[in-house]
């Protein structure tokens, strides 16, 4: 299982994935699942992917050999991010034709699906949630943020803090709480987390930091979310029976 969650705000964007994937119990292994396409002064393209990893593997290896040919349009010569997202589905389509007839024998079907955001030029940030099919939604300032994978455990959390002034440290802290709470009911989701945030117009990446198993600030962020969620309901006015 996977749990990737990206989330737009008026200062810049907020991206953070697990690395945990499993096919049983006994066959569990760690993979990153961010993707970042950086040229500084010119373009941020981050990609979170969830699903079949050998699906999001085969698209993402897709997307680097034609960005290493420039007479294609790739990601390097995309003029916005919306041309991003167009990229990144036609690869997904090209892998799912490839793959199908060889899945179908074993009744599989392919399945991958992504977060992608970031910046272009002059052109405002923006982000997207493509789906296994190739179809793809934007963020508006109705969706500030979009989640894949096991999503419920952190999705109350990031519903009742985050709004688009939410800053970008507050954002951080938020989506780390709603890993903590996911992998707290899900073990299927786990360490290392991948967490970068962008600021806006900067087309630099300048905060990306990887969470191990043991990290300090991580568990010290628990602990205090805990603590507190505890002492909120020991205050709570009780029942009038």
């Amino acid at each position: 299982m996977t749990y990737c969650v990206g989330i737009m705000l008026d200062t810049g964007l907020v991206f953070a994935s697990d690395s945990r994937t499993n096919a049983g119990v006994d066959n569990i292994a760690s993979f990153r699942k961010m993707t970042v396409f950086e040229r500084v002064g010119d373009r941020v393209i981050v990609l979170l992917s969830s699903g079949s990893l050998a699906g999001t593997q085969a698209v993402i290896s897709r997307l680097r050999q034609r960005n290493a040919k420039s007479d294609v349009a790739n990601l390097w010569n995309a003029d916005s991010l919306f041309d991003a997202a167009m990229l990144v589905s036609d690869a997904m389509r090209e892998v799912d034709q490839r793959d199908s007839p060889h899945l179908a024998g074993s009744h599989l079907a392919f399945n991958a699906s992504f977060i992608l955001g970031g910046q272009i030029g002059t052109e405002a940030q923006r982000l997207f949630r493509i789906y296994a099919e190739g179809t793809f939604i934007e963020a508006s300032a109705d969706t500030a943020y979009f989640q894949t994978g096991e999503t419920k455990y952190g999705k109350p959390i990031i519903d009742r803090v985050i709004t688009r002034s939410t800053s970008l440290a507050n954002a951080a802290k938020c989506v780390l709480v709603s890993f903590d709470s996911t992998m707290c009911s899900n073990l299927s989701v786990g360490m290392p987390i991948d967490l970068l945030c962008y600021q806006r117009d900067s087309l630099a990446v300048r905060m990306l930091r990887r969470f191990d198993v043991g990290d300090e600030y991580f568990g010290l962020l628990g602990e205090q979310w805990t603590k507190g969620t505890r002492q909120v309901f020991d205050h709570l006015p009780d029942l009038d029976w």
